[in-house]
């Protein structure tokens, strides 16, 4: 990558950071939603967590989008959400104070905050008969602590000044299709390159499964390409559970490729909408699933379907084409 971006947006190989570069024109927030979920309607967009549910398994895509079952809060994936929410809030601090004492004395803070807006969490935390537990409470709060110190033997936040942070970004493809999504990070170089930098608290995949995160990159790059006429110069997973840093550095070619995969992906979506024709496709993940109860391969029944299903029109016997075509 060119020294300009690693100089202003890495930091380690040369120099204190330079003023943050905004990217050419502001994206909007994330609208803010409350009360409870609305009725099942026809998806209107898609994100790369939605696209990657479909392709892993279009039953559990129609769980969570069309039906909105409720799934249970994990340890890991609530772990996930506050150390986020410290790596965002760190960079509030002036660059000097950006410490691992300092992101260490955020977690506490952040997960209240998550708290309060999702009391259910606290059920995280308690025994068998709902009593609170402190002690599992702080065997959580060190691991998320140990995640964090790991992230500054992979980056420099005082070499960094992000461009943007949690932004929510969505653009309209000439399809007609809606893409969506929060970028973790953008960095802009003074010569105005772009990084797009997402944080993973898990480990890093082996090789042959790193295809599904640079898909999700890809997404990214593709929407920033859209929106700001930018090609996004390098796309960076940020591995805190292993300590791996992944680049990747995309080309024009491979995002017209992910457009035309979305296109079609989106297309199968559609087709499953109006059919109620939604199946799964069993593998290892599935005993990490909520859903098992209700699926087929477990020997369960989905719930009635909460659209109006569409007849698949028949193709006459004479438009039919010759015979074993």
């Amino acid at each position: 990558m060119d020294t300009a971006l690693d100089d202003t947006a890495r930091g380690p190989a040369g120099g204190a950071a330079g003023p943050a570069v905004p990217l050419p024109e502001p994206v909007r927030q994330a609208p803010e939603t409350s009360g409870p979920p609305a009725a099942a309607a026809r998806p209107a967009s898609l994100s790369p967590s939605r696209a990657a549910d479909f392709m892993r398994c279009p039953l559990l895509y129609r769980f969570r989008v069309i039906d909105r079952l409720p799934e249970k809060p994990s340890p890991a994936a609530t772990r996930g959400t506050v150390v986020h929410a410290v790596l965002e809030r760190l960079f509030d601090a002036p660059a000097a104070e950006r410490t691992p004492d300092r992101a260490r004395a955020l977690l506490p803070g952040e997960w209240e905050r998550l708290l309060a807006a999702r009391p259910e969490l606290a059920e995280l935390f308690a025994g068998e008969d709902g009593t609170h537990e402190p002690e599992r409470l702080a065997r959580w709060l060190a691991e998320a602590e140990r995640l964090v110190e790991r992230w500054f033997s992979l980056e420099d936040p005082t070499r960094l000044e992000p461009a943007e942070r949690e932004l929510f970004v969505e653009t309209t493809l000439d399809s007609g299709l809606v893409l969506r999504g929060i970028v973790d990070r953008v960095d802009v170089a003074p010569t105005g390159e772009v990084r797009i930098v997402d944080y993973k608290t898990g480990k890093a995949p082996a090789p042959q499964y790193r295809g599904d995160a640079l898909f999700q990159m890809t997404f990214y790059a593709l929407v920033i390409r859209r929106l700001r006429g930018v090609m996004p110069r390098r796309l960076q997973l940020v591995y805190l559970g292993s300590g791996d840093v992944l680049t990747y550095d995309p080309t024009e070619a491979e995002l017209a490729a992910v457009e035309r995969k979305l296109r079609a992906l989106w297309e199968a979506i559609a087709l499953a909408t109006e059919t109620g024709d939604w199946r799964p496709r069993p593998t290892k993940l599935c005993g990490w699933c909520d859903h098992q109860a209700l699926c087929p391969e477990f020997g369960g029944t989905p719930p009635p379907y909460p659209l109006p299903v569409l007849p698949v029109p028949r193709v006459p016997e004479a438009d039919a084409g010759p015979a074993g075509v």
